[in-house]
């Protein structure tokens, strides 16, 4: 068995939630901010049919791997074109330091 090969070629970014208040100071829900664009490489790893509310949904898991860094955290997501992966783990490289993988969902 061979190592499998990683290409970094797709532009993302990440992002997290603000904490933005209405005039009313109700907490807006979905607004996200930028954080940093990176390269990363999007693998999907299969699809998930649910119901949820008597509505069929579709869920995506993807493996996301972008270059080492310690300041994520599973509030973020990362937004390729119009899709927003959500982040449900984060598996660093801890003795390398060179990548992190992202275990992410998307609802479609």
């Amino acid at each position: 068995m061979g190592a499998v090969s990683y290409t970094l070629n797709r532009r993302v970014m990440l992002q997290r939630p603000t904490e933005q208040r209405d005039e009313w100071g109700q907490r807006l829900p979905d607004i996200w901010a930028d954080v940093t664009p990176v390269w990363a490489d999007i693998r999907h790893a299969g699809g998930l049919e649910t119901v949820k509310a008597g509505a069929e949904t579709s869920i995506v898991k993807a493996s996301i791997r972008i270059r080492y860094r310690a300041d994520l955290d599973t509030s973020m997501r990362v937004l390729y074109g119009e899709v927003a992966y959500h982040i449900k783990a984060i598996l660093p490289d801890v003795v390398a330091k060179r990548h992190v993988d992202l275990v992410c969902e998307v609802a479609a």
